[in-house]
């Protein structure tokens, strides 16, 4: 087994670990805080409003339309909706690196499948399937490569020329940007010396058989690779996470308008965050003096206010 395969083989083991901690960290955190916004678009509602105009909407059955959700969430995700609307300079870099990112991971998941039949025998060769999914590697893998290369450049450009963006960034963010633009710039250069990706294949196919492959990677192979590798091994520890996650924050989070209701479970857990001390001094708070939240949530914080009282607001 050469080094560059244990590389890949130990990435993909951190990276495992280390996300599915991250999962686990991520599955034991408090109750979050209602936000208690709409509308919410899983009510599916085209002229706006809530339950929450509804008298005693808690007894009603709910409404939750999949359909509506995703509609307002796959041009989020995919289209950068919000940073078109609010910020479209920076939206004309952003998109064609996370385009990048995405058509390059389903490129991947094409390029895998392809392996995986190559793995299965000669008669998966030659079938239909497997050139189409060969030939749909090669034009995501393209396009992903171009499109990627371009935003990377793009966001370090913008990030090191705009002033406020300047003062807010990290040298992780450029770090992040280059990274990825490494493996951009070096899976082109791959693609151009071996645009049907055999070689690369059938590595692949080594891996996946953990009996090593007699493939011979040309340098740029083996740079992509270990860039590829050292970046799936540091993904977990970063805030590109939120790729995988940003849909637990609106369907749990912003949308979640389940009402509490014979959940001794939740009822529980609240009890008990409930019992936790105050270290809060803010005054919408009142937090000095009161030993628990829950004196604070079954008391009026502004009763002692001197502001409230002089105005009477």
């Amino acid at each position: 087994m050469t080094p560059t395969e244990l590389i890949i083989y130990a990435s993909g083991l951190v990276f495992v670990i280390a996300f599915g901690l991250k999962l686990l960290k991520f599955a034991k955190m408090p109750l979050h805080v209602r936000w208690e916004i709409y509308p919410i678009p899983h009510e599916g509602r085209s002229w706006g409003g809530s339950s929450f105009e509804e008298v005693d909407q808690w007894t009603k059955p709910r409404h939750k339309n999949f359909v509506e959700q995703f509609k307002f969430m796959v041009p989020e995700i995919f289209l950068i909706r919000a940073l078109y609307e609010h910020n479209r300079p920076l939206w004309y870099w952003s998109f064609p690196f996370h385009a990048g990112l995405y058509l390059g991971i389903g490129g991947l998941i094409l390029f895998v499948l392809s392996a995986v039949l190559e793995l299965a025998g000669a008669a998966s060769i030659s079938s239909g399937a497997f050139s189409a999914l060969v030939l749909g590697t090669r034009v995501l893998a393209f396009v992903a490569f171009i499109s990627g290369t371009i935003g990377a450049v793009g966001l370090v450009v913008k990030r090191a020329s705009d002033p406020v963006f300047a003062q807010t960034s990290s040298g992780t963010d450029y770090l992040n940007l280059v990274w990825l633009g490494a493996i951009f710039v070096s899976g082109l250069l791959v693609w151009t010396t071996d645009p049907e990706m055999a070689v690369s294949r059938q590595f692949l196919v080594g891996l996946l058989s953990f009996e090593g492959s007699s493939a011979t990677l040309s340098l740029v192979q083996v740079v992509n690779l270990l860039l590829f590798a050292g970046f799936v091994a540091y993904f977990p520890f970063t805030h590109m996470t939120h790729m995988i996650t940003k849909y637990f924050m609106w369907d749990k989070v912003k949308w979640d308008d389940r009402p509490n209701r014979d959940d001794p479970q939740m009822d529980a857990k609240i009890r008990e965050y409930l019992s936790y001390p105050v270290s809060w001094s803010a005054t919408h708070v009142a937090g000095e003096g009161r030993k628990s939240w829950a004196e604070v949530a079954t008391t009026n914080p502004w009763a002692k206010d001197p502001i409230k009282q002089e105005f009477g607001t």
